[in-house]
């Protein structure tokens, strides 16, 4: 099998190669290192680990370890060099995680978020033929705003390279980074996740273009959703199991507490990024996203045939890539709704 050429361009992050972390004298004592990102759309990990719902959840024996990370193939890098146990992360590193490691390095366990994904472009670019000769931005190149903006701009005939040639350039940013330059008006758009969609259009002065809803049935897609290492669940379900707890009980507290939520949320981002993110753009970003632990399995397979469409995915087999044992055992003991196996 052919490595994907989507890990050939990922970037590499220095992490100890530690393996799964439990107690070495045969203790019960486990550590969780759990990966998450500071944007609106993982709103879920946010609060579960700031108000403690994840630790609650995962017991006394347990020591969650957090780190946070821009995008998604920092992420996958993370878990292959045994620095990470689990990690939210958006679909297309997930895809191509499974496919490097032959479907080997992780499950999905849950979902987390649906929506919340815009390219945002400059006031003057009013429809797509107007984008021949721009430059646009997208987090990380493979992630999963960039495979969806490299599909959406073949869909409309465009060309794009790896290298931000063709008749459209793509450029990889940092999400401060792209709002900055937006700003600055050295970019002239982003296809990005929440909030920084909507700080580009109430900070930057943009407006939006494609709302990535628009492209899914019923205007559901995953944005987000929970990957376990293999190794990991393996050797720890229950460990695995009292996250999922804490993932089922965070969903619910942003669903039913909004404000609260999105005042957790705004902290947090504000700490994490050293920018303080204005409450009334929470709220409007918050309207985008619908947060819940289906996974929506169906539009995975959609997300990979984009991938290899753009050139940055050979063909995979995702068969085998979902496990939703576990997060079925949670909600049918909650008296909640099972989905699926895919």
């Amino acid at each position: 099998m052919r490595i994907p050429r989507l890990l050939i361009a990922l970037p590499l992050i220095l992490v100890a190669c530690t393996g799964p972390a439990s107690g070495g004298d045969g203790s019960s004592s486990v550590e969780l290192r759990l990966g998450y990102f500071p944007n609106v759309t993982h709103a879920t990990a946010i609060v579960g680990i700031e108000n403690g719902i994840f630790q609650d959840k995962l017991g006394s024996d347990v020591t969650l370890t957090t780190q946070t990370f821009n995008a998604g193939g920092d992420v996958v890098e993370a878990i292959f060099n045994g620095g990470l146990d689990a990690s939210y992360v958006g679909p297309n590193p997930a895809i191509n995680a499974w496919a490097q490691s032959e479907g080997t390095a992780i499950k999905i366990v849950s979902g987390a978020t649906s929506g919340g994904a815009f390219l945002v472009v400059s006031p003057d670019i009013t429809n797509a033929d107007q984008l021949a000769g721009k430059t646009l931005a997208s987090p990380q190149l493979g992630n999963t705003q960039d495979v969806a903006l490299r599909a959406w701009l073949k869909e409309q005939g465009f060309e794009t390279d790896l290298e931000g040639g063709g008749d459209v350039s793509v450029t990889p940013l940092a999400n401060a980074d792209i709002l900055t330059a937006f700003t600055t008006g050295d970019l002239d758009g982003a296809w990005v996740p929440e909030p920084w969609a909507t700080r580009m259009v109430e900070e930057g002065g943009g407006h939006v273009l494609v709302d990535e809803r628009d492209l899914w049935p019923d205007g559901k897609f995953v944005t987000t959703h929970l990957i376990v290492a293999t190794e990991f669940l393996n050797a720890h379900p229950d460990v695995v199991k009292g996250l999922l707890e804490g993932q089922v009980a965070a969903n619910q507290f942003v669903n039913e507490n909004a404000d609260e939520a999105q005042q957790v949320v705004a902290s947090a981002i504000g700490e994490l990024t050293g920018s303080e993110l204005d409450p009334a753009i929470l709220a409007a970003s918050w309207e985008n996203l619908t947060f819940t632990d289906d996974p929506i399995a169906s539009s995975l397979a959609v997300s990979a045939q984009h991938a290899e469409d753009v050139g940055l995915l050979d063909p995979v087999d995702l068969d085998g890539i979902y496990d939703l044992t576990l997060l079925n055992e949670v909600l049918s003991g909650q008296g909640m709704e099972e989905i699926p196996q895919p």
